[in-house]
């Protein structure tokens, strides 16, 4: 049977908050597959430690590890440390 076809049989299965969701994920998959291939194609590591790094970083993002930008980074301190943000920008 036909990806396609089977996609279509699960997504007559589901409520519509289900295949909201469905659709999402698509958007975030297809982003991924963009921004990861312009990444991937632009950026060489140099040194050992960096390819490592690199490859740790391909991995996660493969399994759908959402990596977060400055802000999303210095929310998450604040949140997990305690405490207020202070904006400078």
């Amino acid at each position: 049977m036909d990806n396609e076809v089977k996609l279509v049989g699960h997504w007559r299965g589901l409520t519509p908050e289900k295949q909201q969701k469905v659709l999402e994920f698509g958007e975030i998959l297809k982003l991924e597959s963009e921004t990861t291939h312009l990444i991937s194609t632009s950026f060489v590591p140099q040194t050992l430690l960096g390819k490592k790094l690199w490859e740790i970083r391909q991995r996660a993002i493969a399994d759908g590890l959402k990596l977060l930008n400055e802000d999303e980074i210095e929310l998450e301190l604040v949140a997990r440390r305690g405490g207020s943000i202070e904006i400078c920008r």
